[in-house]
């Protein structure tokens, strides 16, 4: 009953906000106010006892960030005993010529017990003390904290960076990249913080110091002067009380230190200390065996306690060779069982003709674990995330993705395929992490120069633990696995048109049919046929425009449907009433939308070539001008660029499509727009005109 009241009570406090306000008042009373030498060992007690909980749960947690209040508990633990080093002082120099019980049973026992009542011994404890826990413990904590938190801040852009590079590859959802990017931040502070709180530590060493010189002079001077004993018998009973006083204080500031030190030595992964500390150091047999081996020479040399050397080495002995019997007993098992007879093979029928998957990766033997979920493989999810993010985008659902291993790879290489040909390769090391220069990094990094597959920038494949590092100058740094996720990405959005197929577009249709039966009634068949809608879709991915708003795409073929079956037309069409949804995805929210023209006479030019030569080609068109008209849209695209905009063609609806289709494969990101297409409440500023001779700046 009385542990449950004491629960409830606990739970009520917190529940208010009262738990900090009633710690603070209390220490202000044991710094004011006379305490009994019951109340002392009463707090004293649970001093020691404050922390050993603080200790155990710097040991037990799994991150840093899971014990992020600890600098403020170290803040309030320190005030607790400073404030009991203040009470404990005013009972020993008013009581002190009473005996060594005259501050409470616990000062007693460590003045008496402890150190078997002797002031030296006791003198010369607390100074061992002191020293490790000034000059080891905390000094040590305080400079790791220092470090800590200086790099922590350094790395917060390239982390920044990297999640907006996951979260743009479709790798994490945008509540995922706003998690992790809290946690960033909340890592920011806690070692911000860590750096401050190792300061309170350090001082409380340093007051526990003064404090026990000034109790041993002060008490002297009051046990000789007020109460009249001997100078021998003052010396000797405050110097236990006070080293009593010391040591009380002193373990559980011994104990906070080493909390503090294992809080900011501890890696940002989630990991069990103790557990973490058996695998890693006791978990070779080579290295016990090898220890053993010494410590057994050791024992055997004349003088030496041959007993404990020989012990030990026969406990690591034993250790190493039953941890190598046990691994060679696990790879027994996991050998594979003895194949049985292969029966025999049926005939073949229909159904040993495998189709062609739509898309395909095939990895090199290395990579494999890359893709096994048993082997901890995280690139099968993220492969599903860039499948996701496709899907939204495109507006249509993006095929899944077949992978398989390929022995004829090299064991580093991965390949993509679609429809069986391969469209991208390249190779990645799982050991390693890539660290990309977006273009801002500054400073040269120790590993294997390459290129990013996905955007071809440079890169550097680097040692994980050069991850922090590499942030720190500006690196976009990713592991293996994010590598092939964004080629993958990349790829599928390029090619997505050869994605999208006669059974897409039929289930694109069913379900816009349940929200518009009419319209999809009235299209297909009766209007245009199924061939014909593909293509109109394919024409629109190709140069990169969503078909999300499948509705008013077929409201526009229904419309235009009945007077022409040209997909060009259509697409023309289409691309006019998507129009804002086109410029918006190339400059989102910008209020101005620069772009090039061409001069009128030579628009009329290529018009007239292109009648003459027929819809579908331009041979009519000469070499020489069109060479001219590539040049000088390839400046004119560099000029926009240098803007920060993306470069923007814009002419008349005839020779759209057909100069889209000779420009934008040989100038990268030139987007060509008819004039048709421009919103009207977009502000138009024409930056470049191309002309038959020059180009002149607009």
């Amino acid at each position: 009953m009385a542990t449950s009241a004491a629960v409830l009570s606990v739970r009520s406090l917190t529940r208010y906000g009262l738990g900090a306000p009633l710690l603070l008042v209390m220490i202000m009373a044991m710094v004011v106010l006379p305490l009994p030498p019951l109340a002392l060992d009463a707090f004293f007690t649970f001093n020691i006892s404050l922390s050993l909980v603080v200790l155990l749960a710097a040991v037990y947690a799994q991150r840093p960030l899971d014990f992020a209040v600890f600098p403020t508990v170290l803040l309030m633990a320190t005030l607790l005993r400073l404030a009991l080093n203040v009470a404990s002082t005013r009972v020993v120099l008013l009581r002190g010529h009473t005996g060594s019980d005259a501050a409470g049973r616990v000062i007693e026992a460590f003045g008496q017990f402890v150190v078997g009542g002797s002031y030296t011994v006791g003198l010369v404890v607390f100074v061992i003390l002191v020293i490790i826990n000034f000059v080891v413990v905390t000094r040590g904590a305080g400079r790791v904290s220092e470090v800590s938190a200086r790099f922590t801040l350094d790395a917060m852009p390239g982390k920044q960076m990297a999640i907006d590079a996951d979260l743009n590859a479709g790798l994490i959802t945008q509540d995922e990249a706003r998690a992790r990017r809290e946690e960033i931040a909340r890592e920011a502070d806690f070692y911000g913080a860590m750096d401050g709180a190792s300061k309170f530590v350090r001082g409380d060493a340093i007051a526990g110091i003064l404090i026990l010189f000034i109790n041993i002079l002060g008490g002297v001077a009051v046990g000789t002067a007020q109460h009249g004993l001997p100078l021998g018998e003052a010396f000797r009973n405050y110097t236990l009380l006070t080293i009593g006083d010391g040591l009380v204080a002193q373990i559980p500031s011994l104990l906070l230190s080493t909390a503090a030190a294992i809080m900011v030595t501890r890696v940002s992964a989630a990991q069990d200390l103790g557990s973490e500390v058996l695998r890693q150091v006791f978990s070779s047999p080579r290295v016990l065996g090898v220890t053993a081996g010494i410590v057994g020479v050791l024992g055997t040399i004349p003088g030496m306690p041959n007993l404990p050397f020989l012990t030990l080495a026969a406990v690591a002995g034993g250790a190493a060779w039953w941890m190598t019997r046990r691994a060679r007993a696990e790879v027994v098992e996991e050998a594979e069982p003895e194949a049985p007879p292969h029966p025999r093979e049926p005939e073949l029928t229909w159904d040993d003709v495998q189709p062609v998957d739509p898309i395909g990766l095939e990895v090199g033997y290395r990579l494999i674990p890359l893709v096994d979920r048993t082997q901890g493989g995280q690139l099968m999810p993220r492969i599903k995330g860039v499948r996701k993010k496709l899907t939204q985008e495109l507006g249509f659902l993006v095929p899944a993705v077949h992978i398989r291993d390929n022995l004829d790879l090299s064991p580093n290489a991965y390949r993509i395929t679609l429809n069986g040909v391969p469209v991208g390769e390249a190779e990645v090391h799982p050991d390693r992490e890539l660290a990309i220069n977006p273009g801002q990094a500054h400073g040269r990094l120790q590993g294997l120069a390459t290129k990013d597959p996905a955007f071809g920038l440079d890169a550097v494949w680097i040692e994980p633990a050069q991850r922090e590092h590499a942030q720190t100058l500006g690196y976009t740094v990713v592991d293996a696995a994010t590598v092939i996720a964004t080629h993958l990405s990349q790829v599928l959005r390029t090619h997505a048109h050869e994605l999208l197929g006669f059974e897409e577009v039929q289930h694109l249709l069913e379900v816009l049919g349940r929200k518009a039966p009419k319209l999809v009634e009235e299209l297909v068949p009766r209007t245009l046929s199924m061939a014909t809608v593909l293509r109109v879709l394919q024409n629109l991915l190709v140069e990169g425009v969503p078909i999300r708003d499948i509705r008013t795409i077929c409201e526009t073929l229904a419309e235009h449907g009945p007077r022409t079956q040209d997909p060009d037309a259509l697409t023309g069409a289409v691309r006019v009433a998507l129009g804002r949804a086109i410029v918006q995805g190339i400059v989102g929210g910008a209020a101005e939308l620069r772009v090039a023209t061409l001069d009128p006479a030579l628009e009329q030019l290529v018009q007239q070539s292109l009648q003459v030569a027929g819809a579908g080609g331009g041979a009519g068109l000469e070499p020489g001008l069109a060479e001219q008209i590539h040049r000088g849209v390839s400046e004119a695209a560099a000029r926009i660029e240098a803007s920060g905009q993306p470069p923007v063609l814009v002419v008349g609806g005839a020779v759209r499509a057909w100069l889209s289709r000779f420009l934008r494969p040989s100038i990268p990101g030139l987007h060509v727009l008819a004039y048709n297409e421009l919103p009207d409440g977009k502000q138009i500023r024409v930056v470049a005109t191309v002309g038959q001779q020059q180009i002149a700046a607009g």
